[in-house]
């Protein structure tokens, strides 16, 4: 009897070109132990990532004001802070 596997999903390979500036920023995430394959995937990722960046800050501003301990908080720290300017 033979097992055999089935692969589902195969990796897309793509490619690109980059200007100097991009190389080096490529680099800079090699030297972190990543391959390039790594470094690129991960990029593109945090890209991706950071273009939820405004909604969630956003929803954490208002959860924050929407606290009565934390309003308490920042006005106390505001206070703080106007009595070391003086």
């Amino acid at each position: 009897m033979t097992n055999r596997d089935t692969l589902t999903f195969v990796a897309e390979a793509i490619s690109l070109r980059i200007d100097d500036q991009t190389r080096r920023a490529l680099l800079r995430l090699q030297q972190t132990g990543l391959s390039q394959s790594e470094a690129v995937r991960k990029a593109v990722l945090d890209a991706a990532e950071s273009l939820n960046e405004p909604t969630r800050l956003a929803a954490e501003i208002a959860a924050l004001d929407a606290d009565p301990k934390d309003r308490a908080e920042m006005k106390r720290l505001a206070e703080y802070m106007e009595m070391l300017g003086e």
